[in-house]
């Protein structure tokens, strides 16, 4: 399961193209994952991995970090297409599928895969 929050360092779309806001956030888009999930799939600290489901795939980076939940994914931020790897965002991961009672779209949390770049899937 992805969740997707803000960073702290990104207020806005405006402020994630400021060099020393991209700086703190550690200069490009990661994911957390719990060390011993990571471990299982043979994804290093720092990594460079792909997550993806039906809708589709994007590059980033795994951080390892004890504080999320076994099985849960977490990437933070509001990081321009153009900062990931392969240039498609985490929204590509998203759906715009409308939900009861008057539509708009759920953005509570997405199923997803994780793999290291080079592996099988």
């Amino acid at each position: 399961r992805l969740a997707t929050s803000p960073a702290r360092s990104f207020l806005n779309s405006s402020f994630n193209e400021t060099p020393s806001s991209r700086a703190k956030e550690g200069g490009r888009p990661e994911v957390m994952i719990h060390p011993e999930d990571a471990a299982e799939l043979g994804i290093a600290d720092g990594a460079e991995v792909k997550l993806g489901n039906r809708r589709g795939t994007v590059t980033l980076h795994a951080r390892y970090f004890e504080g999320v939940r076994r099985g849960v994914l977490i990437s933070e931020g509001l990081w321009a297409n153009a900062a990931f790897a392969d240039g498609r965002g985490i929204n590509t991961l998203t759906g715009a599928d409308p939900v009861a009672p008057f539509g708009g779209a759920a953005f509570h949390d997405n199923r997803v895969w994780i793999a290291a770049v080079g592996a099988a899937l």
